[in-house]
């Protein structure tokens, strides 16, 4: 079979949800009583002001005489107390209502083959995708694949599995989904650093529908990249009290970097060439970042940047909210390329253009 006559995989539609309780202001509240100088206090707004979020949100509705900044009755007592089992519960509950808000926005397609689910901030047995499958009606024979705790480029992960699935099963009809719920891991701080990295993480949902049917965005040449010796500058680890998560502010310098390499341009192919960028929108200086070291104009990353001020960094779900607004801005796309960064320090990414 020639190259040009092989199946080709498309990500026909996208649907995302949100919980409805905005966390942003209250958790800037609750950080400035976490710190004790006026000067890191300080800098926080100064942080607080260049972040480029306004809302993030949060599945914990709102109680007004709440200590934490999710104002719930979960963090009544104080995050430091919050066992992981309960944080666990509370992930337990909310991940597949939230996952089954994104497909009812997607709409419900019809005869699905595969369910493919990334999530980072839980783990149960039956898992979220199981549950899913049966909230949805999916028939016992769905074959599911659970893409869990690869970081923000899981859900690249998830539609690369996708792809794969299509292309060598054309009649697969592939739902994606991908759920996070970040705020149960809330952590008490005490300094700047780690509230600077929480100041980032809201929840948040998407669904995606893979086929060889020839709509909305065809998925083209996945890759994946680690940076060597890299591997301390994100960890995500799970302790008693939830998943503690470290983000070193070398990040971004070392995207930048990475990005700037002949190597990294060579396997990404021809910059210039490329008319559409989907960049997972991690913080605002990742995007700066990436913007740099490409030598990309502002506006280039402007559908990433909505996403940051809207829902902030939803993990693994953020990535597919860049690529549902690509979609419904109804541009077409000759040559488009999305990438995410996480845990490794790595890049995954694919290659896209318009149907």
């Amino acid at each position: 079979m020639r190259q040009t006559d092989q199946p080709r995989a498309y990500l026909n539609r996208l649907g995302t949800a949100v919980p409805r309780h905005d966390a942003h202001r209250r958790y800037l509240a609750w950080a400035e009583t976490q710190l004790e100088g006026p000067r890191e206090r300080r800098l926080l707004g100064r942080m607080v002001e260049r972040a480029g979020i306004e809302h993030r949100w949060t599945i914990f509705p709102e109680v007004e005489e709440a200590s934490g900044p999710t104002a719930s009755e979960f963090y009544r007592d104080g995050a430091a107390a919050v066992p992981t089992s309960a944080r666990m519960a509370a992930y337990a509950e909310a991940a597949p209502e939230l996952a089954v808000a994104a497909v009812d926005a997607l709409g419900r397609p019809a005869r699905i083959t595969h369910l493919v689910l990334a999530s980072c901030t839980g783990f149960m047995a039956p898992g979220v995708d199981q549950i899913v499958a049966a909230r949805l009606g999916l028939g016992p024979t769905v074959e599911r694949t659970l893409v869990g705790f690869m970081g923000c480029y899981a859900g690249v992960a998830a539609l690369r599995n996708a792809y794969h699935i299509v292309r060598s099963q054309p009649e697969a009809r592939v739902l994606v989904i991908t759920v996070e719920v970040c705020s149960v891991h809330l952590q008490p701080q005490s300094s700047l650093e780690p509230i600077l990295a929480g100041l980032l993480f809201g929840d948040g949902a998407a669904a995606a529908l893979v086929t060889a049917e020839p709509q909305g965005l065809e998925l083209l040449a996945p890759f994946s990249e680690t940076l060597p010796e890299s591997d301390a500058l994100i960890t995500w680890s799970i302790g008693d009290t939830g998943f503690r998560m470290f983000l070193s502010g070398e990040v971004p310098a070392r995207i930048g970097a990475a990005v700037a390499t002949p190597a990294f341009r060579q396997r990404v192919g021809d910059v210039a060439a490329i008319d559409c960028w989907a960049v997972h929108a991690g913080g605002r200086t990742i995007l700066d970042a990436v913007e740099r070291g490409l030598g990309l104009g502002h506006e280039a990353l402007s559908h990433s940047r909505d996403v940051l001020r809207d829902c902030g960094n939803m993990s693994s779900a953020t990535l597919l909210f860049v690529l549902e607004r690509i979609l419904a801005s109804g541009e077409a796309v000759a040559d488009g390329l999305a990438i995410a960064f996480g845990p490794g320090l790595a890049a995954e990414g694919f290659r896209f253009r318009s149907a």
